[in-house]
């Protein structure tokens, strides 16, 4: 049995989304929370195997419980859930450690689906928000940065440098993308002679030291 818990400054919201994964007989809702810090204060007790998460919320927003989480080595795999398709907030959401973005009004098969891919270690993406996501990625400041002037990035290399810094696999990377896995591999290759970084993990600290990712 899949252990979620829901974050949502909505009753509504959170009794609807109880009340659909209800339905699905490998995960149970074993508690919920209203805002970030009251999510912080139960996360520990309850040792969620997934965090449904909203990202605008008081008190304490979602950016703000992933980081915290983050910090503190604690963020269980974390699917944002939000009634704006906002790239940018979905960006912030990836840096800060999200698995998955998905709309509230995604339908029930697609976020069972969802929850049990981010059990596996695998990440889940509604397309509404993957188109906005990568409009978000091309309007970022790396698209203009004098550093890059000699050694241009492409636009589908600056989306790859962006999913690099949040963390995510070539594999991963090439499921968001719909890309090969080799594809993305030459990718990654022309990123490290271009930023002159001897793997990816040093191109992901130069892009986010020197300020390239917004």
């Amino acid at each position: 049995m899949i252990r979620v818990m829901l974050v949502d400054d909505q009753t509504l919201v959170r009794q609807g989304i109880r009340g659909l994964l209800e339905l699905v007989h490998d995960i149970e809702v074993v508690g919920e929370a209203r805002d970030g810090e009251e999510a912080l204060e139960r996360i520990p007790e309850l040792r969620p195997d997934v965090l449904l998460l909203d990202i605008r919320m008081p008190r304490l927003n979602g950016i703000a419980v992933l980081e915290a989480l983050r910090a503190a080595d604690a963020l269980p795999p974390t699917l944002v859930l939000t009634t704006f398709d906002d790239g940018d907030a979905a960006i912030a959401a990836i840096k800060a450690g999200a698995k998955g973005l998905m709309l509230k009004d995604v339908a029930l098969d697609d976020l069972a689906q969802a929850i049990r891919a981010l059990t596996d270690n695998k990440t889940a993406f509604q397309p509404a928000m993957t188109e906005s996501l990568m409009a978000a990625i091309r309007r970022s400041p790396l698209a203009s940065s004098d550093d890059y002037a000699a050694e241009a990035l492409t636009g589908r290399e600056k989306e790859v440098l962006h999913l690099i810094c949040a963390g995510y696999s070539n594999k991963e990377i090439a499921d968001l993308l719909a890309l090969a896995e080799g594809t993305v591999k030459n990718h990654v290759s022309n990123l490290l002679l271009k930023l002159n970084a001897r793997d990816r993990t040093r191109a992901a600290l130069k892009a986010l030291q020197e300020g390239h990712l917004g």
